[in-house]
């Protein structure tokens, strides 16, 4: 029998939208294997260099270096009607760079269609309007929020982080049928509990010391090795481990930073195991990304947020504040301040802890695809 066959597209512009991908297509080969092929398509990989640097490089450039210009930018193209001039001669823009995408899907003619960005979304939405696609499109939110380019026409139906996502969705004009609270896809590897001692034995820390994870995003994005510093001069019998992602520069300084605190801080570039890495950890540091945040707590790893993104990292943020799972720092004083408090009160770690083990969807990319799939 054929097999069916489902894409998963997606846009590298950061990491967390080819994350959720990724995790579709991993539980789509675990459960519908015999069935179902599934194809993870980044649309940046089939766009032209200037389009790429201009649509998601240039994304990673301003959310580092004027944050504040991109929460402008994501508050008001949230309120931005479709209808705009500007709205249409973006839509342009983006017809003409995309076209190569578009090919490749006539050719891979699948059955059914994911989409982690918005962006394949529109194009989708274009294309069934215009009656050039008559496949089902499903739209899987990444993080815990929704902003208007996420909603688009003829959609068979839409995946959101939380309860409060879906209202929110609702509001926006999507009906409720469609709507489909699963949480966040990660990895099918986040469902399995791993052996703390185990997973310290492997990357070298002491198992019997309070261990604290600290993590920049895929892209290193922020200044972890500030914080790290800052860190490494508090008192007690605690350990730092560092994660410098991609950025090679910040992997490098944290480096030259360990050799001046042996047995204390433990440096880390990109990995494909952060799921042992947190099984050692007592608590978080990082950035609230979509899938970050729900990989914490589907392993139930309570979280200090600090330098969230304005616009959908710090909606990401109210929610954790919210549900009692993290702390959020302003400042490295403010980090300190909070990480003292949560080494001098265990129970209230505890008690983080429990709740984010209850919020938790570790099974969410099965739970989209029993939908998606039907069963």
């Amino acid at each position: 029998m054929k097999k069916k066959v489902l894409a998963v597209l997606s846009v590298s512009a950061g990491a967390g939208h080819v994350r959720a991908a990724e995790a579709i297509k991993a539980y789509a080969e675990k459960y519908y294997g015999d069935t179902v092929e599934a194809v993870h398509i980044d649309l940046m990989s089939l766009v032209g260099a200037l389009f790429k640097k201009l649509y998601a490089e240039s994304y990673i450039s301003i959310v580092e270096h004027h944050p504040a210009l991109w929460g402008y930018l994501y508050r008001t193209s949230d309120k931005q009607q479709a209808d705009k001039t500007l709205a249409r001669f973006r839509l342009a823009i983006e017809r003409l760079n995309t076209r190569k995408f578009l090919s490749e899907l006539k050719k891979l003619k699948p059955d059914y269609v994911i989409c982690t960005h918005f962006l394949p979304a529109e194009l989708l939405s274009r294309m069934i309007g215009h009656g050039k696609f008559d496949k089902p499109v499903w739209v899987q939110v990444t993080d815990f929020d929704i902003h208007t380019l996420w909603i688009q026409k003829d959609m068979a139906g839409y995946f959101a982080a939380s309860g409060e996502v879906a209202a929110r969705m609702v509001d926006k004009g999507i009906a409720r049928e469609l709507i489909h609270v699963t949480g966040i896809p990660i990895m099918p590897v986040f469902s399995e509990t791993f052996s703390r001692e185990e997973c310290c034995r492997e990357i070298g820390v002491d198992p019997r010391k309070t261990t604290l994870l600290m993590m920049s995003g895929g892209f290193g994005v922020g200044g972890i090795d500030v914080l790290a510093e800052r860190l490494l001069h508090m008192q007690g019998d605690f350990q730092v481990i560092a994660l410098a992602g991609r950025n090679e520069e910040l992997l490098q300084n944290l480096q030259h930073m360990a050799a001046r605190y042996p047995g204390k801080l433990f440096p880390m570039g990109f990995t494909q195991t952060i799921e042992r890495i947190m099984a050692t950890a007592d608590f978080a540091i990082t950035k609230p990304g979509g899938l970050t945040s729900s990989e914490c707590l589907a392993v139930g790893l309570p979280m200090i947020v600090v330098s969230p993104i304005p616009g959908q990292e710090e909606r990401n943020a109210d929610f954790l504040l919210e549900s009692g799972t993290a702390l959020k720092a302003y400042d490295a004083a403010g980090l300190i301040y909070r990480v003292e408090t949560l080494l001098r009160n265990p129970q209230r770690l505890q008690e983080m802890r429990q709740k984010a083990s209850a919020i938790g969807k570790p099974d969410a990319g099965r739970r989209v695809l029993e939908i998606v799939l039907g069963g």
